[in-house]
């Protein structure tokens, strides 16, 4: 690694660091996007690792209480101190982070810009657990790799990066735990960078926002995360694509483009108006949005797998106006005013603290936006067993539709409609059990018998439960008044 980087280092220019030659015009533009996708710093300690020639490093001081900037290269660690060392709030550490040594609790903040690519799988998984230590409780670490292949077209005699693929990117910062066991990361945000996609076709630079939280091991039916829980669970990739049989093309929630047209209508979209989708699925609704009224979408879902599958259909759907991003919407932060609409079908049902997520959909929603959710709902209580089993086995957090519109008004929403769409539901859940009926023979080609029962037996529970009054389907409307009266 000191072989690779004293070639690359000599004159400490943007374009050895970024070992790119059109680095200049890149830098410029995704520096802001960076910076955009960053916490509120004000006031707070800030570990940068893998410096460089500190780009990023003037930004974070501007800010921060406190930075340490460290590099491997001391060319660069110079050249960063020659444009930054005037700023009385950065310490300038030269290190092979491997070696690094801090107490714990030090940092609220650690920023990392193409570090963990350089580390072999042992190296980076002992950094992270250092870093779940030097980071307070509820600090955060955002860091951006190069993933599948290389993106600069600087020569290289040789070349010692690990393209690692989003996904175990995933895999391996979820899985590590402090020494103590009780903390561990969780992503509050993982999205390609844009000016790449831009510039260069090239969505392989992807950035994670992740946050120490403390480890529950019993909180999400046996899985670290409640991310895991989802992608091993109810939202495996082959649980995905057996959704997305019976619901249509692009669509993993009730009534598919069916019910996707009707809804959306009742926004009136106009061109130009951003729209943030919450637990997109696999993007169907958002190309839809985007194609028929030429709207900007942000499709957001804490599935890995679901976004996965979201990007690859992006490449054949061609559609600049659609990006994705797999985000916490509890934890995921935006300016206030971001987006025109909030969009979000059968998603929140996983969420424990619905208040709380709607007071984040208000302070993104532009005075006169809209919101609007399809979401499973209950009936009255007590619950029969078998809808009681059924809640407990999906981990689902339930209201009436009426005390969900409830909590929308609470929040300051106006024009509140909460509609109970139950008859609906099951006029929908009948015409897909029986399309899947008549499909059988097809769906075996790709699934198996297994598979097929699961659905079957699956929408005619759903219909039972429907029966008993215990399941319902709400379809939720609000708007964010004009002019907000204290």
């Amino acid at each position: 690694m000191t072989q690779f980087w004293e070639e690359h280092s000599r004159d400490a220019t943007v374009e050895e660091m970024m070992l790119d030659s059109s680095a200049a015009i890149l830098s410029k533009e995704e520096k802001p996007e960076i910076i955009s996708l960053l916490p509120c710093l004000d006031g707070l300690n800030v570990l940068e690792v893998g410096a460089g020639i500190g780009r990023f490093t003037g930004h974070l001081a501007k800010l921060a209480n406190q930075v340490t900037a460290v590099d491997f290269m001391q060319n660069f660690l110079e050249k960063n101190r020659e444009d930054n060392g005037y700023r009385g709030n950065i310490t300038f550490l030269q290190a092979d982070v491997t070696h690094l040594e801090f107490p714990d609790n030090s940092y609220d903040f650690i920023f990392s810009n193409w570090l963990f690519m350089y580390l072999n799988d042992t190296e980076l998984m002992a950094l992270i657990q250092k870093m779940l230590g030097w980071l307070k409780p509820g600090g955060y670490l955002f860091f951006r790799e190069s993933c599948f292949f290389q993106s600069g077209d600087a020569e290289r005699t040789f070349n010692p990066t690990v393209y690692r693929t989003p996904a175990l990117y995933n895999h391996l910062l979820t899985s590590v735990t402090s020494k103590s066991g009780d903390n561990g990361f969780e992503i509050v945000m993982s999205k390609s960078v844009q000016t790449y996609i831009k510039i260069k076709k090239n969505q392989n630079q992807v950035c994670w926002l992740l946050q120490k939280v403390p480890r529950e091991p019993d909180g999400h039916q046996g899985y670290v995360t409640f991310q895991k829980f989802l992608d091993n669970q109810q939202y495996s990739r082959r649980g995905i694509l057996r959704y997305e049989k019976i619901f249509g093309e692009g669509f993993v929630s009730t009534g598919g483009l069916e019910t996707t047209k009707e809804f959306i209508s009742m926004l009136n979209l106009i061109p130009g108006q951003r729209v943030i989708d919450v637990g997109c699925g696999i993007g169907g609704g958002d190309f839809y949005m985007a194609k028929t009224y030429g709207v900007e979408v942000l499709g957001m879902d804490l599935s890995s797998n679901m976004v996965e599958i979201a990007m690859e259909r992006a490449i054949t759907e061609k559609t600049p106006l659609v990006q994705f991003e797999i985000g916490d919407a509890t934890r995921r932060i935006f300016p206030e005013a971001s987006f025109d609409v909030v969009y979000s079908r059968d998603t929140i049902l996983h969420i424990n603290d619905k208040r709380a997520l709607f007071e984040r959909f208000y302070s993104w929603i532009k005075p006169g936006g809209k919101l609007l959710i399809t979401d499973y709902c209950c009936g009255e209580r007590p619950w029969s067993p078998v809808f009681e089993e059924y809640v407990k086995q999906r981990g689902y957090i339930l209201y009436t539709p009426e005390e969900y519109g409830q909590f929308l008004e609470k929040v300051g929403f106006v024009k509140v409609q909460a509609l109970d769409r139950t008859e609906q539901f099951v006029q929908v859940l009948n015409k897909e059990l029986t399309r899947t009926q008549e499909i059988k023979q097809k769906f075996l080609e790709s699934f198996s018998e297994e598979d097929y029962n699961y659905i079957i037996d699956g929408w005619n529970e759903k219909l039972h439960r429907c029966s008993l009054g215990d399941q319902r389907w709400g379809l939720f409307y609000a708007e964010k008044p004009l002019e907000i009266v204290a």
